[in-house]
């Protein structure tokens, strides 16, 4: 969880205190549009919500998820799906290969450095919405290190991207709600291991590849583990340090620690940044001998990567040179390497977005049928929501991209970059004129992902459902109704998404085809969407078909391999707000036998206009014994033209009835109640067979909450302080089970819960009694996480009913995280988090060295530290620091060069002083002379 700090102030020197050096040296402060900033208002982090944060190569070694904070509560569990088989007849373009693949690199919810949740109450984020075109998915932006102070993340800092003076870690792992939607999806979730020269300060491969007395890579071992542990499927590594580059000498360590990777089952793709024959810091665009040994060792024919991520710009020349090559190295080896397999040509998505640059990368890329040449990867298509403001000519600190009314824009920009510049999948030409320069995009150069890249889908065996859900909404529904009014994003509860957006088979005008949110959307700075705005089903949205309907229109939704039986029926929710009138709808089936017919499946009455939503139940069994290859839905006017038709659907299921109604979950407790801060976490026994149970709704008093396939789970905001916990497995039918209950009443427990952790290791601990209190009252403290003492603290006291306080001394006075808990009488536990008191900077305890005059100086391998002042005969040593902003008379964590981790020193004394995060500073220890 994400620990309050202690009551002793932080002195940091922050972005606005730099600005003058800023000046002085003369840089610009230019913002980076596309970051996240911190949220505000009822979107604010809670005090207890969980993060995911960064790594360096040493907490990467020492990690375990016991010291991790919120490590249980960013997992995703979620098994990766098998895709069903390539079947082209049911293609928008039955040209385009599967063995072509995508990687997509992109940030997840948004660009968050620190406050990055796996789900929250905000609407105005990215939920990517095309996992269909991609294969793997892996997550840019960095992440800020655990431990962090988010202060850090200052006004300037926002403002200017060089303006970040905390730590990015090495190591940014998978928001575990993308990984579930990755997974439902069949896409592989990778973790990204990114070294450079200005990104992550002090930070170095070198520190990576560190084996130990037994000649193993400890760091390997570890991402492995966490890996295992937070469920997601591999790395995505890019190695671009530069002066000094990588060492000649280090290259057979580094393609041994990489074949560690491969041996531990995890797939990795390597950036072509390194010529591995010198070392240098180059990008081939091809695969040659200055690259291979990253793809294969040759001496063994092991395997050192998966695949390459080829720099921007590979073209003909180099694609030929790369097949060329591989034809080669097979003949030699005795292999069987495939350049779609291993070689993904990149774009600059994030750079070049809808220009005619991107179109023209893109083009370079096929051969002469427009048809790949090898497979794609592109870096930042997270653009679409990002970028938003850059393309409106704004700057900080406007952020539209955040708000809910430009939602539909972002929306829009995402569907013209992967479904084409028609929105249609199956008509990806380009105009002559753009026709979408109200959301700041220009679809006259760029074709679309779905131009070059085949659908997948997982969509198979006998059951499936969808309720539309993107990952978001402004409330959420339960059958119809609003059961919660708070706007919310997560996107583990993301359906599955329709295949084809939009690809409708009409003679007739095109129908528009929405995700409608309901009421609170605000559609109104735009003419593109006309309709009568519904909202949810189940979820945050439906399905919503308006226009003129004037002719069959057949709206493809699902590519599918399901098996129909006798026993298979497929029900409809819809709401129909439109008149009654001669309109009909059916459900069009495409079986795999027969891919050139659309079989109509009528339902009954889908004319009438309807008093809200209603389900109708069409029998399958009529096709038994056959697989649906694709579906959708069929609109037809009926007599006449059908002006302003509009129909809702909010749920489609298609099952057999062999699917198990689950029952209720075992083991459901309250783990902590914050009632201060009104959150809660709470736990209950996982189902670990996923073909049983898809994911887990959480309630309280029947106000939904959130929900997760997984076994425990953060409520940020109570809707009540007493009443019934409820959680409820949802089946493969979309059918939720039998629900376990848990009465509680935080109204009869204490309250106004205080710490004071003092600086003599007193902890005082402090509460108010509810009025019906009785019993006696115990009191615990533990500390969690990252400790620094010898063994977690647990204490626990007991005073006598009424009592409004306790005392515990000998208390840790290091900034440690804590819990303590409160227990009165019988009434239901409650909880506080927080640190305590800090007023210990330890001793720099690394490994230095010296080599004559050169002094190595490793970076500090401790949680609480923020500067290490190095003193030379009494002068604090300066050093520079990245983006070229200056010498500092300290090493700065996270901002300063490698240049502070080896350097001349000719001075008769030398010690250093660390600095924490507190503004403590250590006792000196002295690495020559004495004083």
């Amino acid at each position: 969880m994400n620990i309050p700090t202690g009551s002793k102030s932080l002195p940091k020197l922050t972005s606005a205190l730099l600005a003058a050096a800023l000046l002085v040296s003369g840089l610009p402060l230019t913002a980076y549009a596309g970051d996240t900033w911190p949220f505000q208002g009822d979107s604010a982090p809670g005090a207890n919500q969980p993060n995911v944060h960064g790594y360096t190569s040493s907490h990467i070694a020492n990690w375990s998820p016991q010291t991790d904070p919120d490590a249980e509560l960013l997992r995703s569990r979620v098994p990766l799906q098998q895709r069903i088989a390539p079947f082209a007849a049911t293609q928008a373009n039955p040209a385009l290969s599967p063995q072509t693949r995508m990687m997509n690199v992109a940030g997840d919810y948004g660009n968050a450095f620190i406050e990055n949740a796996p789900y929250t109450n905000k609407f105005a984020q990215y939920h990517f919405n095309f996992w269909q075109y991609i294969d793997y998915y892996s997550y840019w932006h960095g992440t800020a290190t655990a431990y962090t102070p988010p202060e850090y993340y200052d006004e300037l800092a926002q403002k200017d991207w060089q303006q970040k003076w905390f730590e990015f870690g090495m190591l940014n792992i998978p928001n575990p709600t993308y990984t579930d939607a990755a997974h439902k999806n069949g896409v592989m979730s990778l973790a990204g291991i990114f070294f450079s020269n200005n990104d992550r300060g002090q930070q170095t491969y070198k520190q990576m590849i560190v084996r130990d007395a037994h000649g193993n890579f400890p760091v390997a071992g570890k991402l492995i583990e966490m890996a295992q542990y937070f469920g997601f499927d591999g790395y995505f590594v890019n190695q671009e340090e530069m002066s000094p580059n990588v060492a000649a000498a280090d290259i057979p360590d580094y393609i041994a620690f990489m074949k560690a990777l491969q041996k531990g089952g995890l797939y990795v793709q390597w950036y072509d940044s390194l010529n591995t024959q010198t070392g240098a810091n180059t990008f081939a665009r091809t695969l040659n001998e200055s690259n291979s040994s990253m793809l294969v060792d040759k001496s063994t024919k092991e395997p050192v990567s998966n695949s390459f991520f080829f720099d921007y710009g590979a073209g003909n020349t180099q694609i030929t040179g790369a097949r060329n090559y591989l034809t080669n190295l097979n003949s030699s080896l005795g292999t069987s390497y495939s350049l779609y397999d291993v070689g993904y040509a990149g774009l600059e998505a994030g750079r070049d977005r809808f220009k005619s640059v991107n179109g023209s990368a893109l083009a370079a890329k096929l051969d002469a049928g427009g048809l790949p040449r090898l497979s794609l990867a592109t870096l930042g298509a997270d653009f679409v929501h990002a970028g938003l403001d850059e393309d409106m000519g704004l700057s900080y600190p406007v952020s539209h991209r955040s708000e809910n009314d430009y939602q539909w824009m972002t929306h829009l920009r995402e569907q013209l970059w992967w479904s084409g510049p028609n929105v249609n999948p199956k008509n990806t030409a380009k105009p002559a004129a753009n026709t979408v320069s109200d959301v700041y995009a220009d679809n006259r150069y760029w074709p679309g992902i779905s131009s070059v890249i085949a659908e997948r889908s997982v969509i198979k065996d006998n059951n499936f459902y969808t309720s539309f859900n993107t990952g978001h909404g402004l409330s959420y529904y339960v059958n119809g109704a609003v059961s919660s009014n708070e706007e919310w994003s997560n996107m583990s509860l993301q359906d599955i998404p329709v295949t084809w957006q939009w690809w409708q088979e009409t003679t007739g005008n095109r129908l528009t085809v929405d995700f409608d949110y309901g009421p609170e959307y605000n559609l109104s700075g735009t003419e593109r969407y006309k309709y009568k705005q519904i909202g949810g089903f189940n979820g945050g949205s439906s399905l919503v078909v308006n226009g003129n309907l004037n002719a069959e229109n057949f709206l493809r939704l699902y590519k599918t391999a399901l098996s129909l039986k006798t026993s298979s029926k497929l029900s409809i929710s819809y709401n129909k707000p439109s008149g009654a009138n001669s309109s009909s709808m059916s459900v069009g089936i495409i079986l795999a036998d027969d891919p050139n017919t659309v079989v109509k499946v009528p339902v009954p009455d889908s004319g009438r206009k309807t008093s809200g939503w209603v389900t109708k139940e069409l029998d399958l069994s009529a096709y038994a014994g056959r697989t649906v290859a694709a579906f959708g839905l069929v609109f037809h006017p009926g007599q006449g033209v059908v002006n302003n038709y509009q129909i809702n659907i909010g749920q489609i299921r298609i099952t057999d009835g062999t699917a198990v109604k689950p029952a209720a979950p075992a083991g459901l407790t309250i783990a902590n109640a914050f009632t201060d801060t009104n959150e809660m976490v709470v736990h209950w026994k996982l189902d670990p067979d996923y073909s049983k149970v898809k994911q887990y709704n959480v309630y309280v008093n029947d106000v939904y909450m959130g929900g997760k396939y997984d076994e425990v789970f953060y409520l940020k905001r109570l809707p009540a302080k007493s009443g019934t916990l409820k959680v409820v497995a949802v089946g493969a039918d979309g059918r939720e089970g039998e629900a376990a209950t848990l009465a509680f009443n935080l109204n009869a427990a204490v309250s106004n819960l205080k710490v004071n952790s003092q600086a003599d290791g007193k902890f005082a601990v402090s509460w108010s009694n509810s009025g019906n209190a009785a019993g006696e009252i115990t009191v615990r403290v533990k500390s969690v996480n990252w400790i620094t003492t010898a063994e977690p603290v647990q204490q626990h006291t007991v005073v006598p009913a009424g009592s409004t306080s306790a005392v515990f001394t000998g208390m840790p006075v290091n900034g440690d995280d804590y819990i303590v808990t409160v227990t009165a009488g019988n009434a239901d536990p409650v909880s506080v988090s927080g640190r305590f008191m800090d007023t210990i900077a330890g001793p720099y305890a690394e490994a230095w060295s010296w080599n004559q005059d050169v002094l190595n100086l490793p970076m500090p391998n401790t949680r609480d530290w923020r500067y290490l002042y190095v003193y030379e005969d009494g002068v604090a040593k300066s050093f520079p620091t990245t983006y070229s902003s200056g010498n500092k008379p300290m090493i700065v964590r996270g901002r300063t060069t490698k240049a502070s981790l080896s350097f001349r020193s000719t001075a008769n004394v030398v010690y250093v002083v660390m600095e924490d995060y507190a503004g403590n500073r250590s006792e000196p220890v002295y690495l020559k002379g004495s004083h």
